[in-house]
């Protein structure tokens, strides 16, 4: 089958929902975001793209602490709305009821299952966002989400953003187990 040469700006795959926290000119405020991914095992860091015109970013750079809130599919509706509004514009400090680990500038959502509060240790300035790099200083959740004492994203039930359709998608099966199906592969 042939190759046809697409879009060079198409997202290559589906992107986990999360929310990005960040204490803002003394507010509490909630982003929704896809662009984030593990970027080092060992210290733990989570790197988030986000838009430089976002008000998010003000808070972050500030003072060097954000957290990420991995949602459930009950919560789609909220996380929705604090990615439609800008925090220059709404309070969005009472959308989700807050908690605090250790960090005192990284609130997350206390009704997500899994919660991580990181700290800052590099922004990368692109084109168009900030990459934020934060090691991960502390992760929460809760007996329920939990299978042999590791996250269970059965139980999560976290969403998915595909674009460019712009829709949002449950988690699917399991379909094999990574690092391992292919130790039976030959050439």
């Amino acid at each position: 089958m042939e190759k046809v040469k697409i879009d060079n700006k198409t997202r290559l795959f589906p992107m986990p929902i999360v929310v990005v926290g960040a204490v803002v000119e003394g507010r509490i405020n909630y982003l929704a975001v896809a662009w984030v991914s593990r970027v080092n095992p060992d210290p733990p860091m989570i790197g988030v793209a986000l838009g430089k015109g976002h008000h998010t970013n003000k808070g972050i750079r500030e003072h060097k602490e954000f957290s990420i809130s991995i949602p459930g599919v009950d919560l789609m509706k909220a996380v929705d709305y604090v990615g439609l509004i800008s925090g220059a514009k709404a309070d969005k400090s009472k959308v989700f009821e807050s908690f605090q680990g250790v960090l005192p500038y990284a609130p997350m959502i206390r009704n997500c299952p899994l919660t991580v509060e990181c700290r800052v240790v590099t922004t990368v300035d692109l084109p168009g966002n900030e990459f934020f790099i934060g090691e991960m200083v502390g992760v929460y959740t809760e007996e329920r989400y939990l299978t042999d004492g590791k996250p269970d994203f059965e139980k999560i039930k976290p969403f998915l953003l595909t674009m460019p359709d712009n829709q949002y998608r449950e988690l699917g099966k399991t379909i094999g187990s990574a690092w391992n199906i292919g130790k039976d592969f030959q050439i």
